[in-house]
């Protein structure tokens, strides 16, 4: 291999000096050469067909043919430091030759110089419009962190060829990050007229009515796709949650039931199965608490999420009037999210209700200090605060 190296650097130097290089001799021994190296790389003996190919080379002799399978040989296998800089050396000798620069692109995106691949993708899309050149040009774009860019060369990519799912989910995924939901649901749309059911692109249309809050839309979109024979988390998820928050909770509760026998490792899932159990006035103990308890076993620090556990915790404990344990989940809904601030006045409520009133007094005070003057919440308890006063000066008496 050391004898290629040298014969690429000598061929190198004398074009770069303008010294004309000589053609090769065609014989039938090269020709022989040749089909023997095309034959070894098309079963994939490409150390073979390399060390056929490097014996053909002649020191002064720029051989396009036999540079052009060795850079191939190179490439196929995996060799892309050797590749590239054969593929640099052949473009020097013919610079409009696509098929090179298109190899150029190709190594410097699996070598991850993903700018180098994208610019050469756009050099390339100026001499002719080649949809899958656009649409690596998109990942290399995408994958170096430039979406804006990264958009513009997929919608060239569909512009040229609209009927790619691969390039239209990858474009969606953007606007979706980018919570450009009329963009994706334009993006997909488009691509839907054509390809109705598609199970690619319609998912992340149903996610965009999901996520832009139009439930009844994403019900529809994920509906179909499960009648269609679709079943994986994600769509059993979404839909069920599209149908909780459309008020259809049996429905609700048997897809969330879905999506948790196929994974039961998402303390969100679980805590919504639990809050979705409660609004049906299931049994609190048998159907209630199991999926807290659920919860609360796999969350991470999450204070949103804690809080939200504990908050159904007091629910349940007060609507069974076990105030002393609905005051302690409340307590704790409060301190891993201060800005639930009912809780303030569900415990005051509570310590009313079991005649502590000095509690209750202070839990109703705190709760007038951060609660919105004027609100049905503060008015209820100034009024409780009269009541609790009334009955503390009774009991002084």
């Amino acid at each position: 291999m050391k004898s290629f190296v040298l014969s690429l650097a000598v061929l190198a130097a004398a074009l770069l000096s303008g010294a004309a290089a000589a053609q090769p001799a065609d014989s039938l021994a090269r020709r022989a050469a040749l089909m023997e190296a095309r034959y070894l790389k098309s079963i994939y003996r490409t150390d073979a067909a390399i060390e056929r190919l490097s014996a053909l080379i002649m020191p002064g002799v720029f051989d396009e043919e036999v540079l052009s399978e060795l850079a191939d040989c190179h490439f196929t296998n995996g060799d892309y430091e050797t590749a590239a800089g054969t593929y640099q050396l052949l473009s020097l000798h013919e610079p409009g030759n696509l098929s090179y620069q298109v190899r150029q692109m190709q190594l410097a995106y699996r070598m991850k110089d993903y700018l180098t691949a994208a610019q050469k993708g756009r050099e390339i899309l100026q001499q002719d419009s080649i949809p899958a050149v656009a649409a690596l040009a998109g990942d290399a774009y995408n994958l170096a962190g430039l979406a804006d860019s990264a958009l513009l060369c997929y919608r060239q990519a569909l512009a040229l060829k609209p009927r790619n799912e691969a390039v239209v989910s990858k474009a969606a995924n953007l606007l979706l990050t980018a919570k450009d939901y009329d963009g994706v649901l334009s993006m997909t749309g488009d691509y839907l007229a054509m390809d109705p059911d598609n199970f690619t692109v319609a998912p992340i249309r149903g996610l965009a009515y999901y996520l832009s809050a139009q439930y009844d839309s994403a019900t529809v979109v994920f509906k179909r796709l499960e009648d269609l024979g679709a079943d994986n988390y994600p769509l059993h998820y979404y839909l069920g949650q599209s149908y909780w928050n459309t008020n259809i909770t049996y429905e609700a509760e048997k897809e969330l039931l879905k999506a948790w026998a196929i994974d039961s490792s998402d303390a969100n899932l679980a805590w919504s199965i639990a809050a979705v159990e409660a609004e049906m006035y299931r049994s609190f103990e048998k159907a209630v608490k199991p999926w807290l308890e659920k919860a609360e076993t796999m969350i991470q620090p999450d204070s949103a999420l804690v809080s939200r556990i504990h908050q159904q915790y007091g629910t349940g404990y007060y609507g069974r009037e076990q105030f002393d344990k609905a005051i302690e989940h409340y307590q704790e809904a409060y301190r891993h999210n201060p800005s639930f601030i009912q809780a303030l006045s569900t415990i005051a409520y509570c310590y009313e209700r079991q005649k502590k009133y000095k509690q209750a007094l202070e839990y109703y005070e705190k709760y007038l200090r951060v609660a919105r003057p004027g609100s049905r919440g503060y008015e209820f308890a100034k009024k409780s605060i009269e009541y609790i006063k009334g009955e503390l000066f009774m009991e002084e008496k």
